[in-house]
Order: C-alpha cells, then sequence, then structure tokens
C-alpha cells in the first residue's frame, strides 16, 4: 500500500519562509481533509508535493514509495502516481479533453514501458465512457476544448475526470470547492466519492467545511502559520464550523498567565 509521508517540510518563495516544519502521512485508502485560513501554506504544500518551481525547499523530506520525491520533477511525480487538482485550472484552446487524456495515459504507459505504443483508440474510448459515466457526465464533454469556455463546476468536473482517468494512488484536491454554487459543489463532491476505494489515497485542501459534509473524511487537520496544529477526527471540521479557529491559534500559542 503506497504513502506519501511529509517529514518536518520547510518551503518559501522569494526568501519569505510560508511552510514552518509541516509533517503529515496519508495513505492510500483514506481521505484526509486540510483546513486553516488564507494565507496558512495549505495551496503552497500543494505546490510543492507536485514539484512547482516557484517553490523552495530549505529542509525535510517527502517520500513515496520508498524514494525522497522532492528531487524530481512534476511529470516523473505524477508518472509515480501523485495527481494535483488545481484550484485554477488553465484553459487549453484546442487540445480536446479527450486528447488531452490520451496523451497524458500514453506517457504514463511509455515511461512504464519505453516499447509501448499506447492505448488502443477502441480501448481508451471504451475506458473514457465508462468513467465518465461514472461520473455522470455527457459524452460530449469529451470532445470540448480543454478547461475553454467551462463553468467553474465544469472546470472542476474536468479535473475529476482526469483522476479516474490516470488512476493516481495518491490525489491532491486543492480547494476544489472554490468559488462553486452549491449544485456543482455536490456534483463534484459525488465524482470524488464515486472513485473512491482502497487504491486511492485523497488529500482536500479547504477552507470550508461545507465539502465535507459530501465528501467525508477520515482525519482532518488544520495549518495555522505554516504548521499543522491540530489534527483529529471527523468532528474536528464540525468545531471549526462552530468556533473558528481561534481555539487553536491559542491552543498553539498558550499565554502565560
Amino acid at each position: 500500500m503506497s504513502e506519501i509521508m511529509i517529514r518536518n517540510l520547510h518551503a518559501g518563495v522569494e526568501g519569505t519562509e510560508i511552510l514552518k516544519g509541516v509533517n503529515l502521512t496519508v495513505k492510500q485508502g483514506e481521505i484526509h481533509a486540510l483546513m486553516g485560513p488564507n494565507g496558512t501554506g495549505k495551496s503552497t504544500l500543494a505546490y510543492i508535493l507536485m514539484g512547482h518551481p516557484k517553490y523552495e525547499v530549505t529542509e525535510g523530506e517527502v517520500f513515496f514509495k520508498g524514494m525522497n520525491i522532492l528531487d524530481l520533477d512534476p511529470d516523473e511525480r505524477a508518472r509515480l502516481g501523485l495527481f494535483l487538482a488545481f484550484q485554477y485550472p488553465v484553459a487549453i484552446p484546442g487540445v480536446s479533453v479527450a486528447n488531452f487524456l490520451r496523451t497524458a495515459i500514453n506517457s504514463r504507459r511509455k515511461a512504464d514501458n519505453p516499447e509501448d505504443k499506447g492505448i488502443p483508440i477502441p480501448q481508451f474510448r471504451t475506458m473514457l465512457k465508462e468513467k465518465m459515466d461514472l461520473l455522470k457526465m455527457d459524452h460530449e464533454f469529451a470532445g470540448r476544448y480543454l478547461n475553454e469556455g467551462f463553468s467553474g463546476g465544469e472546470k472542476k468536473r474536468a479535473e475529476i475526470l482526469q483522476m479516474a482517468a490516470l488512476q493516481p494512488e495518491i490525489a491532491i484536491l486543492d480547494e476544489t470547492d472554490s468559488g462553486l454554487d452549491i449544485d456543482a459543489l455536490r456534483i463534484v463532491s459525488d465524482g470524488v466519492n464515486a472513485l473512491r476505494s482502497d487504491n486511492l489515497g485523497v488529500l482536500v485542501i479547504t477552507h470550508y467545511q461545507r465539502i465535507l459534509n459530501y465528501i467525508k473524511p477520515d482525519f482532518v487537520h488544520i495549518m495555522l502559520d505554516g504548521q499543522i496544529a491540530e489534527s483529529g477526527g471527523p468532528d474536528l471540521a464540525l468545531v471549526l464550523e462552530e468556533q473558528g479557529y481561534d481555539w487553536v491559534r491559542e491552543k498553539s500559542n498558550p499565554v502565560s498567565a
């Protein structure tokens, strides 16, 4: 069973430290929620796990499949089985959803076997239709240019379709609920739940408890000032909804009498 292990991770951008010793482990079959206010380092953690070149790691390690992946390029991490669903997916005019997915799948296959000729088109079409049916998506969606003219909900559904097709072992969802109305949020959450299995570990990064009404986490973590300040079960998200983050700050930084 695969797991991603983050140990004492320090990192920043342009000389400003953002992550200040993050420790976290996510295993296949588990869903973890990472919560916290704006500017605390949640998205920074997601980008660093996938190798965004803008961010500099100054200390710590991230282990996946027995290796420290901080030395690997983003595409190498993806081929190992990591996946990131972006908060703000970009449009790729002229490239259909189907062609994008087939290219990504073939890239992974070729990395595993340089002699691989790629997934046969009939097999790919059958697989894609099965995944779209699982996610309750119209098959015409596959012919549209990736994210061009998509609504916020459609962009996020396209990300979930990518996750379904690529079948990662660990997926990071960076504020997938951002900008979604309640109907779109429910549709996207249903997609994530449809993919939930013992073979998939998920880290859901979010500001709000509302997405956790639909995607039930096994563990909830609170990030403050670049560190995991509190961890617990699903009820921890409900406590945050009722009480906010002040009690966590006070617990992390008690004032001496």
